[in-house]
């Protein structure tokens, strides 16, 4: 065996480099077990190298996003003081005084979707899910029913609220349980409509997985019915949205909507 299979051989894997400086270290030549170390310490500091400018590029753009939202809460303070000032309302008087701090930090909140990689694309989908992604021989389906779900109509911007059930079609890959909720909370973080909200979390789970198919329904309750317009507290709002074999067979749409009832 020579020092450049050792080389190669020890590139592969931390397993495979410890093996082979075990072996090198029994070997009677002790310039060739030098070398050998020598270049198992240089991967090493490759290794650490690579690791370092990660956390580096991890740490920069923590402090890019807490510059950003400090001038975002900063821009929403204003505008919420003078929000005040329209209605009529003192902004300075004791009550209201740190309001438009609180209620900044409230809307970023509620609206934090938007500063959340999902676009769609399978890169942010993937950074998103934090390979929660899985390869599963399993072919049954997967539901996971009536997560928690707050919104903001983008209509009016008053709460939407209510619960969302997802089903899917394993095609030999599934995600982990929490990721679909997680899912939910990205998508629902948003100025939004019911309707494309649902459809959102169906084609994100779908570019996510590709499941053979998924199936999302959505029943939300919405403030613009209850506390202004027609005022009706008891009505709530279906819509659901299905993908792939949830779709296109029958039999398949119905054991699915009969398990989330």
């Amino acid at each position: 065996m020579g020092d450049t299979h050792l080389f190669a051989t020890a590139s592969e894997s931390q397993e495979s480099r410890s093996k082979c400086l075990n072996f090198t270290m029994e070997t009677e030549n002790p310039v060739k077990s030098l070398a050998t170390r020598s270049m198992l310490e240089s991967f090493d500091m490759k290794e650490q190298t690579t690791e370092y400018q990660k956390e580096k590029k991890d740490t920069n753009q923590k402090q890019l996003n807490g510059v950003v939202e400090t001038s975002l809460q900063e821009q929403l303070s204003s505008s919420y003081r003078d929000i005040l000032e329209g209605l009529g309302e003192d902004p300075t008087r004791a009550g209201l005084l740190k309001t438009p701090q609180r209620a900044a930090k409230a809307l970023m909140f509620f609206t934090k979707g938007y500063r959340e990689n999902m676009s769609g694309s399978k890169l942010d989908l993937l950074e998103i899910l934090n390979d929660a992604i899985f390869d599963e021989d399993h072919d049954e389906m997967v539901i996971v029913k009536d997560i928690e779900m707050f919104s903001m109509c983008e209509h009016h911007m008053v709460p939407f609220m209510g619960k969302v059930s997802i089903g899917y079609l394993p095609n030999k890959r599934v995600l982990g349980l929490s990721k679909l909720a997680r899912i939910v909370e990205v998508f629902s973080r948003r100025l939004q409509v019911q309707e494309r909200l649902t459809k959102q979390i169906a084609v994100a789970l779908t570019e996510a997985i590709q499941p053979a198919g998924v199936g999302v329904v959505i029943e939300a309750t919405h403030m613009c019915m209850v506390m202004r317009g027609v005022q009706k507290i008891n009505s709530k709002t279906v819509t659901s949205t299905m993908l792939g074999v949830f779709r296109e067979d029958p039999k398949t749409r119905e054991e699915f909507l009969s398990l989330i009832r």
